[in-house]
């Protein structure tokens, strides 16, 4: 194996955790495997990108990779949740509905806009990250489904927010925009070279 491929196998390693997640909610439902397969998830997700910038193989390929792995492997802890502690969705409807709702429109705003997902990692994405990992821990390995779930979906709405308004701002399509207000300048960048 190159070096250079262990981004890759990272974000591979997230996808392939989600159906070990599945399994587990189902056949063996133990708190520190849930810990140790949301850990395992959670380092991956931070270092494969940290590692593909270091080795220069940071692609909009790769990026939008990280992304759907990222989607599929929280798809299937949102799974695991509803079938262990479902009440940690059905008291939170206004919660979990305005986060899904949020999410959906930003999907069908960039496929509208863009023709393609928004793959901007965005810091508040990445806070959104650190918000999943600890509000699964909570819930998956705790069994907390009050707090934890407050944890995991606000950051995401407000992601999901900025999100929406970085698709608003820029005029084409880009990956990596750290924040609205780059998004913003990146806007103004773009309008003065076609001036």
């Amino acid at each position: 194996m190159k070096a250079t491929q262990l981004p890759l196998l990272l974000t591979a390693l997230r996808a392939a955790l989600a159906p070990l997640l599945l399994w587990l909610a189902w056949f063996w439902p133990d708190p520190a495997a849930f810990a140790g397969c949301l850990l395992i998830a959670f380092l991956s997700d931070v270092f494969d990108g940290v590692i593909a910038r270091r080795l220069g193989v940071a692609t909009v390929a790769l990026r939008r990779l990280d992304s759907i792995a990222d989607s599929v492997f929280y798809v299937a802890a949102m799974c695991a949740v509803w079938h262990l502690h479902p009440a940690a969705i059905t008291e939170h409807p206004y919660l979990l509905g305005t986060l899904l709702a949020l999410e959906l429109a930003r999907y069908l705003f960039d496929f509208i806009k863009f023709r393609r997902e928004a793959a901007y990692h965005m810091w508040s994405s990445k806070l959104w990250g650190i918000g999943l990992f600890a509000g699964f821990l909570g819930i998956l390995a705790g069994g907390n489904t009050g707090w934890a779930v407050w944890l995991a979906a606000l950051p995401g709405i407000l992601a999901d927010i900025e999100g929406l308004a970085i698709s608003a701002i820029l005029p084409q399509w880009r990956n990596d925009v750290p924040s609205v207000l780059h998004a913003w300048r990146l806007r103004q960048t773009l309008q003065a070279t076609k001036s």
